[in-house]
C-alpha cells in the first residue's frame, strides 16, 4: 500500500469529487482571470470522505476567488460568475465569486469594521477565519496543481478548526464553529485564542499526478 502525502491525498480527493472537479476544469479553462477554489468547500469534502458522509454534504457553496486591482467593478465580478454559471450549465451549488482586491469596499458593511486593501490573491487566504480553511487550490497545467495553504494542511486531515485571528472577531469565529459542529460533531474545536498562528515555511505546494 503506498501511503500519499498530505498535499496527494487532497488533489486525489478533488479529483474524486464530481462538483469540485466540474469547477476545476472550468477554472482551467478560464484564462480571463487565475482563480482559486478556496475556504470551505475542500475542507468540508475532506470531512467528509474522513467521516464516509455523501461528498457534498453540509456544502452549501463554492468559494472561487481571483485578484485584480485595476477593475474592481461589481459588475465585472458578478460577468465571472455568470460566465462561470453558464459554462457548468445546472450546477447545483451556488458559486461565491469574490475579487479579493475589492473586499475592503464591503467589509464593513457586513462585519462592521474596515480592512485595508488585499496586495494580493495570497495575503487575503492568509487571513481567512481558520487554518483550516485558509486554503486556495488550483490546476495550473494539465498535470500540475497549485495549493496555497498558509498554515499547512495538517488540521484539515485531523478535523482540528483553529481561529486565525489576523482579521476575524471572536464572535465570528464562534458563529462559525457553532454551525459547523451541528454539521460535523467529530470536528475538534479548538478554543479562541488571542495568539496569532505562525504561518508554515512552505506556502505555496506544487503538486504533479
Amino acid at each position: 500500500m503506498i501511503l500519499l502525502k498530505e498535499e496527494e491525498m487532497l488533489i486525489e480527493i478533488i479529483e474524486n469529487s464530481l462538483h469540485l472537479q466540474k469547477i476545476v476544469l472550468a477554472l482551467y479553462g478560464f484564462k480571463a482571470e487565475h482563480c482559486y477554489i478556496g475556504a470551505g468547500a475542500i475542507s468540508q469534502t475532506v470531512w467528509n470522505i474522513l467521516t464516509n458522509r455523501p461528498v457534498d454534504y453540509g456544502i452549501d457553496d463554492i468559494d472561487i476567488v481571483y485578484y485584480n486591482s485595476q477593475n474592481i467593478e461589481e459588475k465585472y465580478e458578478k460577468k465571472i460568475a455568470e460566465y462561470l454559471n453558464q459554462t457548468l450549465e445546472e450546477y447545483p451549488l451556488w458559486l461565491d465569486v469574490k475579487n479579493e482586491a475589492r473586499v475592503h469596499l464591503w467589509y464593513k458593511e457586513k462585519f462592521g469594521y474596515d480592512i485595508e486593501p488585499y496586495k494580493s490573491i495570497e495575503e487575503a487566504i492568509d487571513t481567512w477565519p481558520t487554518t483550516a480553511t485558509s486554503l486556495g487550490v488550483r490546476k495550473i497545467s494539465e498535470n500540475c496543481w497549485e495549493i496555497y495553504a498558509p498554515f499547512g494542511l495538517k488540521d484539515i486531515f485531523e478535523m482540528k478548526v483553529v481561529a486565525n485571528n489576523r482579521q476575524i472577531t471572536k464572535e465570528i469565529y464562534n458563529t462559525k464553529v457553532k454551525k459547523w459542529v451541528q454539521k460535523w460533531p467529530e470536528l475538534n474545536i479548538v478554543k479562541w485564542d488571542n495568539k496569532s498562528i505562525p504561518f508554515v515555511d512552505d506556502k505555496k505546494i506544487y503538486v504533479r499526478r
